[in-house]
């Protein structure tokens, strides 16, 4: 099993730590975070990662050597020339991601939860599904919504009331859903993907550029802009734990909570 670990931001919210460190090296009771998101997905059963990096790219080539890649097959997607966000930053790792066409783990590097990852892979892909996101109930300002069938059909921002994606459609057309009917869920930064993601960006892109426009899904974007144009046409699955605890560990103010979970 190959896991993806977001690991290129610039960790603004860490600062001062991250004025000479990058965000994967923050130390957690004694360890970089770095090495207890390895160290879970090891017990989870992945054996090859891919991490992206960028900000202090050096620093953790050089930690994870120094670990002896920690018993496992690591490569590194360098974002050293660009910061490419989380879908462009996917989009990058293609060809290290794509080549054994199995499903992989997507897990960003401050994210701190009780998930049950073993069970969160073993859970699998739905049958036409390319991709499912961890999600819970917990309190964000930001949701994604999910239709009946727990398929992943739009975004709200709950204090503007902006919505994203199909439930944004003119009412009457095939993508268009009633908002108020459907499951608010926040993303927990945690997916499993198809490898087929990467052709339905070519697909997307191409659509694009032959009605005239130009192709939205290369160079620096978000992967939930991705999903949520994709999910037009594609199912985006949810995954909900029962008892779910998660924290972003990004931010300095909330590093001592981390303890909990390591």
């Amino acid at each position: 099993m190959k896991a993806f670990i977001f690991a290129a931001g610039l960790g603004t919210r860490l600062k001062p730590y991250t004025d000479t460190m990058p965000k994967a090296l923050v130390p957690i009771n004694g360890k970089p975070m770095l090495w207890h998101q390895v160290q879970r997905l090891k017990s989870a059963g992945v054996d090859s990662l891919v991490i992206n990096v960028h900000h202090f790219a050096d620093q953790i080539v050089a930690y994870v050597r120094s670990e002896g890649n920690f018993g496992m097959q690591v490569q590194f997607s360098d974002e050293r020339d660009c910061l490419l966000d989380t879908g462009g930053g996917l989009l990058h790792a293609r060809s290290l991601l794509e080549e054994e066409g199995e499903p992989f783990l997507i897990h960003n590097v401050d994210i701190f939860s009780n998930l049950d990852l073993a069970a969160f892979i073993a859970d699998g892909l739905g049958a036409d599904t390319f991709a499912k996101l961890l999600v819970s109930y917990r309190d964000s300002s930001r949701k994604l919504l999910f239709d009946a069938d727990m398929q992943l059909c739009g975004w709200k921002n709950l204090k503007t009331g902006d919505l994203r994606g199909p439930v944004a459609d003119t009412p009457g057309t095939s993508g268009s859903k009633n908002a108020s009917a459907l499951n608010e869920l926040a993303f927990g930064g945690v997916h499993l993907v198809s490898p087929s993601i990467f052709k339905l960006i070519d697909s997307l892109n191409a659509q694009q550029e032959s009605a005239g426009k130009e192709a939205t899904f290369t160079g620096c974007f978000g992967i939930m802009d991705f999903y949520l144009a994709a999910c037009r046409s594609n199912r985006i699955g949810a995954y909900i734990q029962p008892g779910l605890k998660l924290l972003d560990a990004g931010k300095s103010d909330a590093l001592h909570k981390v303890l909990e979970f390591v």
